[in-house]
C-alpha cells in the first residue's frame, strides 16, 4: 500500500503499449462492488479466495503488466504462482515515502481513514514486517520513491524499463 504499483505499473504499461491491470480495480467491475465492501459482505477470507481466483484468471494473460494489491502475495500460493507465470517486482519504497502518500490519501482508504500520524507508522511497520518474507520472494526489487510528481514517474517508469524490462529480453 502507497508503494507506487498503480501509478509505476500504469506509466511503464503505457509506454510499452501493453495491458495493465490493477487487480483490486479488476476485482472490482468483476463484482460490481468496491474492495472495502466485499470485505464487509465476505471478510477477509472470502475477499482472499475471490483474489486468487482472479489472479489465476489474470496471470495467465500474455505481456500484461499485473499491479497487485500488496497482501496478494502473502495468500495461499500468490507468490508461487506470480512468480511461475511472469517477472514479479517487489517494489521497495521507504517507510517515510509511504508515510506521506497514505497520510494525503488515507480518506480513501478505510483501514487508515481513523488513524494518526503515529498509528499509521506502526501501521506501515507492522504490515512491512508482516509482509517481507513473501515480498523478498519476487525475482527483482525496484525502488519506488520517485513517483511524486508527472516528472519523476515518467523518470521512474524509463528507468523501470531499462532496468527491469530490457534487461530480461
Amino acid at each position: 500500500m502507497g508503494c507506487g504499483k498503480s501509478t509505476l505499473g500504469r506509466n511503464v504499461a503505457a509506454i510499452l503499449r501493453m495491458p495493465f491491470i490493477d487487480l483490486d480495480t479488476f476485482i472490482e467491475r468483476r463484482f460490481h462492488r468496491n474492495v472495502r465492501e466485499i470485505f464487509a459482505e465476505r471478510g477477509e477470507e472470502g475477499f482472499r479466495e475471490i483474489e486468487r481466483n482472479v489472479l489465476h484468471e489474470v496471470g495467465e494473460f500474455d505481456d500484461t503488466i499485473i499491479a497487485c494489491g500488496g497482501g496478494t502475495p502473502c495468500h495461499f500460493d500468490n507468490i508461487d504462482f506470480m512468480n511461475a507465470h511472469g517477472t514479479t517486482v517487489f517494489l521497495v519504497g521507504s517507510e517515510e515515502r509511504i508515510f506521506n502518500r497514505l497520510k494525503r490519501g488515507k480518506h480513501k482508504r478505510p483501514l487508515l481513514a481513523g488513524l494518526d500520524d503515529e498509528q499509521l507508522r506502526d501501521y506501515i511497520r507492522q504490515k512491512i514486517d508482516e509482509r517481507m518474507p513473501f515480498y523478498c520472494k519476487a525475482q527483482l526489487q525496484f525502488g519506488s520513491d520517485r513517483l511524486d510528481s508527472e516528472a519523476q514517474v515518467g523518470e521512474t517508469a524509463s528507468k523501470f524499463i531499462n532496468e527491469i524490462i530490457l534487461k530480461r529480453k
